[in-house]
């Protein structure tokens, strides 16, 4: 059973949501979130611009193309990334964005801290984007509150470590799964995420599985627009000791079109995230940069 948490319940300590996110963390990997500040109405209406986006030919799509970037910012045409190494590339598109920092900050120069490459089409896309983006951080934020009381630490544990976060925001577009794809083809293939926590918004059709830690068989996980999914990644997991799980999930793909919207969310650049208590150092930009480059294809060789 994936845990449904009440998100203001579970900023305000509320003791009942607290025993629901232990179980998320520590046995499921999943969790799904209502009661924030993002109504169905106000998720449509990201999703849609998405959906405008996602609509506009390839060849418009490819002024804002991430391949020549450098860095995973723009749009992401299919086959463009591929995180399980076993199966073939996977045939979504993405759009990605990220986090910009305050004029003069040498940490510009990062690839994890890239510029924003935003397309003149559609009309107004930027600024519902960014708009999202900026909340959707807040809401993050509080859950990572309520991941740290769950724990057993203070609840502004991670507070200074996400004041300039590595903070990806991504629009999936995954198509009616192709009449020619096979065992290898996945919309997303089986994957933990990279980083620390993933705040995921659908448009609500089904296509998300998570693989149960305890048997192996692949579940269907869903959430309406205006509720989220979440799920904890590597780095987290590796920075709690193996408290936190990260668990495999994947997109198969059926035969409707789907959209979702995963923010991941991820520390400072140079946050230690190394086991907790250990004399390590291992940083949380090292950490994305070394798997981004595993991942997307024209990255791939990179470093």
């Amino acid at each position: 059973m994936i845990p449904r948490l009440d998100a203001q319940a579970l900023v305000a300590g509320d003791a009942d949501a607290l025993a629901q996110m232990r179980i998320a963390v520590e046995e499921v990997g999943f969790a799904t979130v209502y009661n924030t500040k993002f109504t169905s109405a106000r998720m449509r209406f990201v999703l849609a611009a998405y959906r405008a986006f996602f609509d506009l030919p390839n060849e418009v799509k490819d002024r804002v193309n991430m391949a020549r970037t450098g860095s995973n910012r723009g749009w992401g045409a299919p086959q463009s990334e591929q995180v399980d190494p076993d199966a073939n590339p996977d045939y979504k598109e993405v759009f990605d964005c990220g986090f910009t920092l305050p004029e003069g900050d040498a940490r510009a120069a990062l690839s994890v801290y890239a510029s924003n490459h935003w397309p003149k089409e559609p009309a107004g896309f930027e600024t519902v984007i960014r708009a999202y983006y900026t909340q959707a951080l807040e809401v993050a934020r509080g859950i990572l509150r309520g991941i740290a009381m769950s724990i057993g630490s203070d609840a502004d544990f991670f507070e200074d470590k996400f004041d300039c976060p590595m903070a990806l925001l991504r629009g999936n577009y995954y198509p009616p799964r192709p009449d020619w794809a096979g065992d290898k083809d996945f919309g997303i293939g089986a994957h933990t995420d990279y980083g620390c926590l993933t705040l995921l918004a659908t448009d609500g059709q089904p296509g998300l599985e998570v693989q149960a830690r305890d048997c192996g068989d692949w579940l269907p996980v869903q959430a309406p627009p205006g509720e989220f999914i979440i799920n904890f990644g590597e780095m987290l997991e590796m920075w709690t000791e193996g408290r936190v799980v990260a668990t495999l999930h994947r997109v198969k793909g059926g035969a409707e079109e789907r959209i979702s919207v995963p923010l991941f969310f991820n520390p400072n650049v140079e946050t230690n995230v190394a086991p907790l208590g250990s004399s390590k150092l291992i940083r949380a930009g090292d950490h994305l940069t070394k798997r981004y480059a595993e991942t997307y294809v024209h990255l791939q060789g990179i470093g």
